[in-house]
């Protein structure tokens, strides 16, 4: 879930201050963030503006992360300092003799990192191994279909297997946040790689934008997960007008939010034959968000007394929400808790950016979107109680935001309720929340990783529709 993703570079902008020293540092510099077994690429560019002031970009290329305005820079004959105000960090180092390299700190939320910048021409590119290359062995169309509820049209793909038949389809659901019809994260295309495999094993996928995305339709902010899954069963409709679809045997895939939409979805709608999904949550948001908080702060070392605080802050917060009737009324109190906690803090702590009123106003607007206070309040449980289809439901062991220890028995519970027994769960031991093999699970890990999806899983879930929906 991209919205509760606790990532070391946050894309953003602002004002640039930046101080000349001199023009000989106009280079591209390189060097590695290690945080225990992980590693993240860093890459600063220097350079000079139209009016010859000294300027810099920071990038994060296996977070997606390029051109972040770099706020202050001064370079002296035998050093580098500079601080990026938009994610909270900075750095200072010494260059070595020679010129081609600085060994320094590198600061951000608490943290004290050691990065060495290495001189290059050109930056390491970020490695992708497993996006497919064109031309396909199967057929892919650009499509458009309408949700006619809400009187907008979505844009993405459908992939045919290259032969004659009528075929077993699946619609792919994204998780949350804005997301393209490939799920684009960390420069990962999950849903590209996903329709690949499963159209070559004769499965035809829809994926598209969403609402407010790419070439789709539609205003995401002022959508909530109700509205997401119109969207998707708009995209079954579309597939039920296709002379190639066999339409006994269309399912979704959901992965993250998606398997929360899904079974709303199948619960609303005959023509959902089965659900596949990935990384589903079983509890509602407003108990998920603390506990995936608690354990990535756990995994990232930070201490029992702040993992603490924090988590009762969010669970006060959003008990907040949830009892409140409206939003200005949660707002109200939000504010007054606010103030409260401000008066406790010694005035040092006052007067950090991210104790100011401008920080709380960004956060309450945030936490009072439509989108997050359904998603607070939402049980998985009432949609999964009416879900009659096969389920394959799916979670990485080391998913740190959807962990299958929590999610799981209460999905689990829910489809019993149902009276299905139809259902297939499946921990998938050294996974994480992409289903990527992961050393931590950390979020922080997901743009390190070459690997986009573990193959075991992705041939699990192609042998188990096939085996479902008769695929061929």
């Amino acid at each position: 879930m991209k919205k509760m993703i606790c990532a070391l570079i946050l894309l953003s902008f602002c004002v640039l201050n930046a101080q000349n020293e001199g023009v000989k540092y106009d280079s591209l510099w390189q060097g590695n963030l290690k945080f225990g077994q992980t590693s993240l690429k860093v890459v600063l560019k220097i350079f000079k503006t139209e009016e010859g002031n000294l300027s810099a970009h920071l990038d994060s290329p296996d977070q997606g992360a390029v051109n972040i305005p770099v706020t202050e820079i001064n370079i002296t004959d035998d050093s580098l300092m500079f601080s990026v105000a938009s994610i909270g960090a900075s750095y200072k180092g010494a260059l070595e003799k020679g010129g081609g390299k600085i060994t320094g700190i590198f600061k951000q939320a608490g943290y004290s990192l050691p990065l060495q910048l290495e001189k290059t021409d050109k930056a390491a590119e970020v490695k992708r191994p497993q996006n497919p290359k064109r031309p396909f062995p199967y057929i892919e169309e650009e499509i458009v279909f309408e949700n006619k509820l809400d009187k907008i049209k979505l844009a993405g793909a459908l992939t045919l297997p290259d032969r004659n038949g009528k075929f077993p389809a699946v619609v792919l659901i994204s998780g949350s946040g804005p997301q393209d019809r490939d799920e684009t994260i960390f420069n990962h295309k999950p849903f590209l790689i996903i329709s690949d495999y499963l159209t070559r094993n004769g499965i035809a996928v829809l994926r598209y934008d969403d609402r407010g995305v790419g070439k789709s339709e539609g205003n995401f902010s002022s959508a909530t997960t109700e509205d997401f899954m119109k969207d998707a069963l708009a995209a079954v409709e579309y597939l039920k007008s296709r002379n190639e679809i066999d339409l006994d045997k269309i399912g979704l895939i959901g992965h993250s939010e998606g398997g929360l939409i899904a079974p709303m979805a199948a619960a609303s709608s005959d023509d959902v034959k089965f659900l596949v999904l990935l990384a589903p949550p079983g509890i509602p948001g407003k108990d998920l968000i603390p506990l995936q908080t608690e354990l990535i702060m756990k995994a990232q070392g930070v201490d029992s007394s702040t993992i603490y605080r924090t988590v009762s802050h969010l669970r006060t917060v959003f008990e907040i929400i949830t009892n409140s009737s409206d939003s200005l009324t949660a707002y109200k109190k939000l504010e007054e808790l606010y103030k409260n906690e401000i008066a406790g803090l010694p005035e040092e702590e006052k007067k950090k950016p991210e104790n100011g009123f401008e920080a709380f106003e960004r956060k309450a607007k945030t936490y009072l979107s439509p989108w997050f206070r359904f998603f607070l309040k939402y049980n998985p449980s009432w949609a999964l109680e009416n879900v009659k289809v096969p389920v394959l439901a799916l979670w990485g062991g080391k998913d740190l935001q959807v962990p299958p220890e929590e999610n799981m028995p209460p999905l689990k519970s829910a489809l019993e309720n149902a009276g299905n027994k139809r259902v297939k769960t499946v921990v998938c031991e050294q996974l994480n929340h992409l289903f990527q093999k992961s050393d931590t699970g950390l979020p922080l890990e997901y743009g390190a990783i070459e690997e986009t999806i573990y193959t075991p899983a992705l041939e699990m879930i192609k042998d188990w529709i096939k085996e479902t929906a008769g695929a061929k």
